[in-house]
């Protein structure tokens, strides 16, 4: 399991409830494990202070994932996240999904834009709020 590039690691407990008729996780779960990896990237960088604070934050306008291997109860899904890319206001997170051995089970893209939930437009990614994100 590659960590050098992944700065953020989240580890998540497989419930048995999120398995399906095939007795593995139901893809479902995937996107919410990609969620809980995303409100971590918000919460590292502000962003989620942000909103709180002025009503202005990221808003997810597009996900993905791409599905390698099944997972399983018991165990883990650890979620590797870095950013992908950093628009003007826009930016990509980049997920790799993976079991307590170490397999790939999914990769994720996800695409969030800056928004202002006062004026209903988005915003431009300060220098300051940029150059937290590059950490990751």
């Amino acid at each position: 399991m590659p960590n050098s590039e992944f700065k953020l690691s989240l580890t998540l407990r497989i419930d048995w409830s999120e398995m399906d008729t095939y007795m593995h996780v139901n893809n479902v779960n995937f996107m919410k494990y990609m969620q809980s990896a995303r409100v971590q990237f918000w919460d590292v960088t502000g962003l989620a202070k942000l909103y709180e604070e002025t009503k202005k934050g990221p808003m997810l306008v597009s996900t993905k994932c791409d599905f390698r291997h099944p997972l399983f109860f018991p165990g883990n899904v650890i979620i590797k996240t870095k950013v992908e890319f950093i628009k003007n206001s826009s930016f990509g997170l980049y997920h790799k999904l993976y079991n307590d051995e170490g397999v790939l089970c999914a990769e994720g893209h996800d695409v969030a834009v800056c928004f202002d939930f006062n004026t209903d437009k988005t915003f431009k990614i300060t220098s300051e709020l940029r150059e937290i994100m590059e950490k990751y």
